[in-house]
Parts: structure tokens; C-alpha cells; sequence
């Protein structure tokens, strides 16, 4: 018999619902107002329809009304997990529309804090599923982002990245930091990753994502690569620093397309991640302190185009479309989300998953609601 169930998801359980889905707290779809309506029989899912839109702020609106530089922070906010990445793919757009290249000491300096980001971002999911490892994934994350605050003086929201360039140089102290962090991050993979195999080897074949489906729902980042979505625009397209770094860039591909490969692929970005870094760091080191940014005249007007550029996030594309009429305000500004893309393939990915493994079906989707609802 079938029976239709709204499941609440989080904070969400204070909506109206038939139930609460068992989603782990610190799951980044946990925050805001999720629901899931679903369709059962015989205790298996067979259709799936996320509720979404209470969290929807207009963002892409409010770009019109806001010059460059107040666009820069208004797109970092809808992804809290990447911000960063989200200010970088702006400022490339703006860049390229204005004609500007930014110094190679900004160049260097975004990816380091790309790549550290990566980390942070991708630890959350993790975690959940480290079982008694769990507090040396949190305490590793909780100790890189408090370099990256150092670094650029936010916790979450950084405002670091400039139109041609950076906010400011990265001092020797906190370099030697962030240096410090990724090595006992780096130390902590081996354990991680053992304690990761063994929580999640019955998820094999739960909520699998077949490579057609996740090309035809535009999915990269881990999730298209737990679907042998063999993509990454940091060796396939590159963009910062990565030309140069490109002997360093290892893609995990897996071909399951189920929870379980997309966590042995979200564990095994780390690798690569820790060493770009080091290797960023190196370069840094080389370099030393001087010009981080290109002087910008008060008023900066987009010209009359087009531009698209798009970066690696930590959990798939993001994509800035960029349209200028020659005024201060883009005339159009439109985010291509990693999160979107993953959200609209949830359907397809959790028909025919058993109730029982339905919340680790979600929890193995990486993705943050507000790049979703934005």
C-alpha cells in the first residue's frame, strides 16, 4: 500500500509535518526550514519531492541594486560552508568583464585560502559519519578555521576577496599556522579514513546516483564523481594558480554512484586539497610580502556584455553569469549553484532506498540549503 509522508528535516520540525527525519544536527541540511515529502510502499521510497523556499531571500534581485563591491558580499552568504569560493567566482567574472589582472601574489593567496576552504567544507559531512574519530574530524576543522579567520578577520563570511586582487597580505605567522594545520590534518587521514570504511560499508547500493542521471542534472564536484563524473575545473579548466599545480591535482573518481561512494570520495579530496596547500604555501614563502591588489577608481561600471566564469567549490560547480549594461549595478547576476544542481537530482537518487537508510541517503548528499534557497 502506498502512503504519502512530509518529513521535517532539522529546524523544520517546528513546521507542519507528518514526522521528523533523523538527519544528524551538525548535517549542513539541517539548519533551515527543509521538508521532504515522500512516497512509500512496502517500506521503500519510490518518489521523493524536496520542500523547499522558506529560506528565499531574493538574492539574485538585489545584485541589480547593488554596485561590484557590494556584490562581492552579498554572494558569499548563500553558501555559509564556501563562501569564499563564491567571492572568488565573482571577482574572476568582474575581472574578466573589467579587462583586470590581479597580481600573482592575490592569484596565489585565493587558492591557498580555495584549497583550506575545501577542507573546512568538507569536514562537516564527515564528521557525521566518523563514528568515534568523530571529535579529531571536528577539532581539525575547528583549528583550520580559526587560521582562516585569522587570516582574512571573519569566521564565516570573510569579504577578503577584492575585484583585482585581495584584501591583504598573509603574514609569516599565519602561514606557519596554516602549515601546521594541514599536516595534522594531513597525519589524521589514514585514521579517518578507516573509521569512515567501516561506518559506512552498509550504505553500499543505498541512494545511488547513476553517471547518466548525474550528467543530465549538471552535478560535479564529489557527488558527480561518485558517479564517475570524471570532472574538476582546476585540472580540466584552469583558473587561479592551479595551471601550475596541475601535477598535484588528484581526482577521486568512483563508479558506485551510492552513499557510500560519495563519502569515499568527500574523504579523498583531502589529500589533494593538503597538498595544494603546501604547496601555495611554498610559493608564498618564495614570494614574500608586496602588491595584493590593483587600484580601482571610485566608481567601477560593468561595460556591456556578457561574462561567465565558473570555479571548483567543495561540493561542485559554482558559476557566476555576469551581464553589464555600462553602469555601476550588473544588469543581470546570475549563481549557478553547486547545491541546486545536487538538490534537484535528490529524487532521483533516493527512489528505491528503504526507509531505514532514508536520512543517511540525505546526509550523503553534500549540500547547504541556503545555496539551494538562495
Amino acid at each position: 500500500m502506498r502512503r504519502e509522508h512530509l518529513l521535517a528535516i532539522g529546524t523544520a520540525a517546528g513546521l507542519p509535518c507528518d514526522d521528523a527525519l533523523a538527519v544528524d544536527p551538525r548535517h549542513p541540511s539541517s539548519h533551515p526550514g527543509f521538508q521532504l515529502r515522500v512516497t512509500v510502499e512496502d517500506d521503500v521510497v519510490v518518489a521523493a519531492d524536496p520542500q523547499v523556499g522558506l529560506m528565499h531571500r531574493s538574492a539574485e534581485k538585489l545584485f541589480e541594486s547593488r554596485d561590484l563591491r557590494q556584490a562581492m558580499l552579498l554572494a558569499n552568504r548563500h553558501d555559509w560552508l564556501s563562501p569564499f569560493h563564491s567571492e572568488i567566482a565573482t571577482a574572476l567574472a568582474a575581472e574578466e568583464a573589467l579587462g583586470i589582472m590581479p597580481p600573482e601574489r592575490a592569484t596565489w593567496i585565493r587558492t591557498l585560502l580555495a584549497e583550506l576552504e575545501r577542507i573546512t567544507a568538507t569536514l562537516p559531512f564527515l564528521a557525521i559519519v566518523a563514528g568515534p574519530q568523530r571529535p579529531g574530524v571536528e577539532d581539525a576543522r575547528a583549528s583550520l578555521v580559526t587560521v582562516m579567520e585569522s587570516m582574512t578577520g571573519a569566521r564565516m563570511h570573510p569579504g577578503f576577496a577584492r575585484i583585482g586582487g585581495v584584501a591583504s597580505w598573509i603574514d609569516d605567522a599565519d602561514r606557519r599556522d596554516a602549515r601546521r594545520v594541514i599536516q595534522e590534518i594531513a597525519g589524521g587521514i589514514d585514521t579517518w579514513r578507516t573509521a569512515i570504511a567501516e561506518q559506512t560499508e552498509d550504505l553500499r547500493g543505498v541512494a545511488v546516483l547513476a553517471r547518466d542521471a548525474s550528467i543530465a542534472h549538471g552535478l560535479g564536484g564529489p557527488v558527480g564523481r561518485a558517479s564517475d563524473v570524471d570532472l574538476d575545473l582546476r585540472r580540466d579548466d584552469p583558473y587561479l594558480a592551479y595551471g601550475e599545480l596541475v601535477d598535484l591535482l588528484g581526482v577521486p573518481v568512483r563508479t558506485g554512484g551510492d552513499a557510500h561512494a560519495r563519502y569515499e570520495v568527500l574523504l579523498e579530496q583531502l589529500p589533494t586539497s593538503v597538498a595544494l596547500a603546501g604547496a601555495v604555501l611554498d610559493r608564498l614563502d618564495a614570494l614574500g610580502a608586496g602588491p595584493v591588489d590593483v587600484p580601482l577608481p571610485k566608481v567601477v561600471r560593468l561595460p556591456e556584455g556578457t561574462t561567465y566564469t565558473a570555479v571548483e567549490g567543495p561540493l561542485g560547480i559554482t558559476g557566476i553569469l555576469l551581464v553589464g549594461a555600462g553602469d555601476k549595478y550588473p544588469w543581470r547576476m546570475k549563481v549557478r549553484s553547486a547545491s541546486f544542481a545536487t538538490m534537484q537530482a535528490l529524487p532521483v537518487a533516493l527512489a528505491g532506498t528503504p526507509m531505514a537508510h532514508l536520512a543517511d541517503a540525505v546526509m550523503s548528499m553534500p549540500m547547504v540549503i541556503g545555496d539551494v534557497d538562495r
